[in-house]
Parts: structure tokens; C-alpha cells; sequence
């Protein structure tokens, strides 16, 4: 039963972040930021960037729910709040168009014009790091408690997903090659409709936990 509840929370906190970070649109927009670069600056950016997200959301799986607790928010507040940014980002992805949850149009244009290393902004963060990731943590730290063995299973959820989002990246050539522009647009709506679903869930949850308070 044990094994059995651990196995759960790390398949949700999985898929939960895995379609945040959506591997095949990230990797797309990655290649586009790095039109001039080798593919050894290509690696380089995209392992620094990986490295520097996950410390980010390590930081706000740990302490994100002090701070919030000192600002006087409640967890209830914050699942609602969080489902619906989630929502907000999952719209983006099915129907491809910023809201600003990722990055907006003007941080991507920098990007795209800039000649010096993007891997901490704006590709760790917003694109990898962003508002719904760093709120997904929080709420998944919330979901677990401080049981340690829960808290493990997130964050091995967490390493699993940056190294997906990784690969991809490091793959982005012979897959954007591979599936085309149009299947990498499918792959994301569908992730976005799943993202959709949890948000959903999330915000009813913080919604019943607010009346049974």
C-alpha cells in the first residue's frame, strides 16, 4: 500500500510536470533562439539551463509553502490560483497563443536577436522555469506533506522530466526533422488538453479543501 502510494504521486508529479514543460515545444523554441550557434553551444546552453531550472523548482518545492505561509496565502488559495494559471497555460498550448506564462513575445524577440548565452534567460527561465512550474512544485510539495518518501518521489519526478526536456532539446534538429512543425503542434495540443484535466482538478480540490476548512 505503501509502495503503492508512492508509485502514484511520483506518476502524477511526472506527468503533471512533463506536459508543463512540454519537451517537443521547448526544444522547437530553443531551435529558434539558436539559429547561429554550433551544436556544441547548442549542448552547453542546454545542460546549463536544465541544471539551473531544477535548482530553481528544487528551491520552490522546498521553500515555496514558507514563503507563502509568511505572506499569510493558504494552500486552498493557491491551488485555485494555480489551476487556473495552469489553465491559462494549457490554452496556450492547444491553442497556440502567449499569454505570457512561458514568455512573452517581446522576451522571445530578444532572445531571438541576442548573441550572447540564453540559457539562463530566457530559455531556464521562463520557458523551462516558469510561473506554472514553479506553482506546480509548490502545490505538489503540498500534496506530499514532509513525508520523505513522497517528497522524494516529486523530486525524482522532477530530475526525470528535466532530463526529458533535455534530450529533447539536444535532439531538437533531428526531431522538429523528424515529426515536422505540424507534428510537433500536435503533440502539444494534446499535452495541453491533459494539462487542461489536471488544472482542473487541482482547482476543484483547492476549492473543496477552502469548505471543509
Amino acid at each position: 500500500m505503501r509502495q503503492a502510494r508512492v508509485v502514484d504521486v511520483f506518476l502524477y508529479a511526472f506527468v503533471a510536470l512533463l506536459v508543463i514543460f512540454d519537451p517537443p515545444g521547448t526544444a522547437a523554441i530553443f531551435l529558434a533562439i539558436t539559429p547561429r550557434d554550433t551544436a556544441e553551444e547548442r549542448r552547453a546552453q542546454a545542460a546549463k539551463a536544465a541544471v539551473i531550472a531544477g535548482l530553481v523548482l528544487v528551491f520552490f518545492g522546498l521553500g515555496g509553502e514558507v514563503l507563502l505561509r509568511a505572506l499569510g496565502i493558504g494552500l486552498p488559495a493557491l491551488q485555485v490560483a494555480g489551476g487556473l494559471l495552469l489553465f491559462l497555460l494549457a490554452a496556450d498550448m492547444v491553442m497556440v497563443r502567449a499569454s505570457g506564462l512561458r514568455a512573452t513575445e517581446r522576451e522571445r524577440a530578444e532572445a531571438e536577436a541576442a548573441d550572447h548565452d540564453i540559457s539562463v534567460f530566457p530559455l531556464a527561465i521562463p520557458l523551462i522555469a516558469g510561473p506554472g512550474a514553479m506553482t506546480t512544485m509548490v502545490l505538489l510539495r503540498g500534496r506530499v506533506g514532509d513525508d520523505p518518501a513522497l517528497l522524494a518521489a516529486v523530486f525524482a519526478a522532477l530530475v526525470l522530466t528535466l532530463l526529458a526536456t533535455l534530450a529533447a532539446m539536444l535532439a531538437a534538429v533531428p526531431m522538429v526533422r523528424f515529426v515536422g512543425r505540424t507534428g510537433a503542434d500536435v503533440v502539444s495540443r494534446v499535452l495541453g488538453l491533459v494539462l487542461a484535466a489536471l488544472a482542473a482538478q487541482i482547482a476543484l480540490d483547492g476549492v473543496r479543501a477552502f469548505l471543509a476548512a
